[in-house]
């Protein structure tokens, strides 16, 4: 795919997110990310709406020093802000999000091209609240599990910018290496959610499923508690040939 065509799917994805009747992002809430190449990406401008998102509001970015300076735990506020302009493509466009760094290192993940975080009400409603890991390690329906894998990240609250997106590569990685893939849904304490995959369906279908998954969470537990699926039904349904063929055909 070229990379106006990626761009013309990230604004779409973005706006879809940003429609506010979804209860997902409102103002400046959120951000979102697409590959262009191996060497540069795309991600939402500081302060845009992504809601009303256009081409302005997209600003190309380098890999490699973004990359680079997740290694690097001694970086100031104004450092950071720095090289966050820094790694523009072009040097005229907006600065990039706070949270590009994350963005960075999600969109270096094997197999994942689009990345979406949003604020859902519904979802921070238990991110905010003592049952946050029970939703992120716990299932309590199939269609979940096809959409959103087996389990979710879990990061706990963090100061936005670098030291989260350091806490995000750490979560991720230890979920890659339990379950051999990259996790479908991040889960920000206190903060939101992030869902990531090859394309923009991908991103979309686990972003409404979590909202979906979280709307039913909320509502088992004001009647007595969620009714979690068994550790081998939720492995059962990871694993059926039935639901891979689903996945493949929602382009998950």
């Amino acid at each position: 795919m070229n990379s106006n065509a990626t761009l013309q799917e990230l604004i779409s994805l973005s706006q879809f997110l940003g429609d506010e009747r979804r209860q997902l992002a409102i103002l400046g809430e959120g951000n979102t990310s697409a590959k262009i190449d191996d060497e540069t990406f795309f991600v939402k401008a500081s302060g845009s709406c992504l809601e009303t998102l256009s081409e302005d509001d997209l600003v190309a970015c380098h890999f490699a020093p973004l990359l680079e300076m997740l290694g690097n735990d001694e970086l100031s506020d104004q450092q950071i802000e720095d090289q966050l302009f820094a790694c523009r493509v072009d040097p005229k466009s907006k600065k990039p999000s706070v949270e590009t760094l994350f963005h960075a290192y999600l969109l270096s993940l094997p197999g994942i091209e689009y990345v979406g975080h949003t604020h859902s009400v519904t979802v921070n409603q238990i991110l905010c609240s003592p049952l946050a890991e029970q939703f992120a390690t716990r299932k309590l329906f199939p269609d979940e599990i096809v959409c959103c894998g087996p389990q979710s990240v879990l990061v706990p609250y963090t100061d936005p910018g670098l030291k989260l997106s350091q806490v995000i590569r750490e979560k991720c990685q230890k979920f890659i290496d339990e379950f051999g893939a990259p996790p479908r849904v991040i889960l920000l304490q206190n903060h939101g959610l992030i869902t990531l995959g090859k394309t923009p369906g991908a991103v979309k279908a686990a972003m409404l499923m979590a909202h979906k998954s979280a709307e039913i969470f909320v509502g088992a537990a004001a009647l007595g508690g969620p009714i979690f699926l068994e550790s081998d039904d939720v492995d059962r349904i990871a694993n059926r040939i039935d639901e891979h063929y689903r996945q493949r055909a929602l382009k998950l």
